[in-house]
Order: structure tokens, then C-alpha cells, then sequence
């Protein structure tokens, strides 16, 4: 979606619809098909946003697993596809609501719905409610700022350190069939997507 990469590359700025419609090489008028507004069209983008990017954690952190490693990466899924959880829409909403009160309740709301599906997911693994909610903070916060960091490593790096950080988020001795389960589809994943 065209607006979606001039929000991720330019900001909410220039998500214009005489720049969108220059773009696409379409008619002015043809935009006012689909949305009535420049304002429409900027709540459909959060609309996306949300849709994508805090359903996939919610219902990531919602699979059943046998035990806390096999959660943990059904959490970690979410940042492994990038068809799942868009970072790059993630960060450019988050970088609109510096500058619009709206979009930074709807960041808040969405960061408590995150981090409640974290802590309902180390709850069912036997957490205490204070436990899971300080793991699922930790857990939730490094995965955002490793994202805004924008940390280049491989994914045989990035897997390499699977089991320490699964043993430090959890606490607990690692399973390793289900980390090299998770392993396994993160490889095929990242060989599927450099296609």
C-alpha cells in the first residue's frame, strides 16, 4: 500500500492524497472512491496497524504450548515473519503520535493490550500475576527496542541466541525440541522470504 510506505519513509506528513495519487500515476478523484478524507485514509492506515500488528501478538501469545519455551516462541513468531508484525508501520505510528494526542492514546492502548496478552501467556505457564507482568514487560520492551535499534544480524546469529534469552525471559530450563522446532520455521521463513 502506497500509503503505508510513504508513512514508513516520509511520515505522516506527506501521506497526502495529491501525493499518493502522483505516485500511483491514478486520478485525484479516484482516491475519493475508497475514502471520503486525507482523514480516512489515515484512519484506515491505524485501522491496519492495529489489525495487524497487535491482533498477531495477542493471538501469538494466545496458542496453546506445552511449556513456556514453545509460548515464548510462539511470541517470538511474530518478529521472525514479517508478514506477521509490520516493525517499520509499527515505529512510523509510534513516531504520528509524538505529534497527535489520538494516535498516542491509540499507541498506549494498543502497548496495554501487547502486554496484557504477555502476561496472560507466562500466567497460564504457572507465573504469579507480579512474576508475569515483570517478564512480560521485559520481554515485550527489548523485543520493540531491538527493533528500533534496528539490529542487522542473520538469522543463524539471531538464533544462536535463542536459548539464552528464552532461559532469561523465562527463568526456567529451556525445552530444546520446541526451540528447534521454532528454529527450523524461522530458517525456512527467513530462505522463503529472500526469494
Amino acid at each position: 500500500m502506497a500509503a503505508r510506505d510513504t508513512l514508513v519513509s516520509e511520515g505522516v506528513g506527506e501521506v497526502k492524497i495529491l501525493v499518493l495519487s502522483a505516485q500511483l500515476n491514478v486520478a485525484r478523484s479516484s482516491f475519493y472512491w475508497y475514502f471520503d478524507s486525507r482523514a480516512d485514509l489515515l484512519a484506515a492506515l491505524l485501522s491496519v496497524w492495529e489489525a495487524r500488528n497487535t491482533r498477531c501478538i495477542i493471538d501469538k501469545c494466545a496458542q496453546p504450548a506445552n511449556n513456556i519455551t514453545q509460548a515464548l516462541c510462539h511470541f517470538f513468531e511474530c518478529f521472525v515473519d514479517g508478514v506477521l508484525f509490520d516493525q517499520g508501520l509499527d515505529f512510523a505510528v509510534r513516531e504520528w503520535s509524538r505529534r497527535d494526542p489520538q494516535v498516542r492514546t491509540k499507541i498506549d492502548a494498543a502497548d496495554t493490550a501487547r502486554i496484557s496478552a504477555v502476561i496472560r501467556m507466562f500466567e497460564r505457564h504457572g507465573y504469579s500475576e507480579r512474576d508475569a507482568d515483570g517478564r512480560a514487560r521485559i520481554l515485550y520492551f527489548m523485543q520493540l527496542g531491538y527493533h528500533a535499534l534496528e539490529v542487522k544480524e542473520s538469522m543463524e546469529t539471531r538464533m544462536s541466541r535463542l536459548e539464552p534469552y528464552v532461559r532469561g525471559f523465562s527463568g526456567q530450563d529451556v525445552d530444546i525440541t520446541a526451540l528447534e522446532d521454532f528454529k527450523s520455521r524461522a530458517f525456512a521463513l527467513a530462505n522463503e522470504q529472500s526469494k
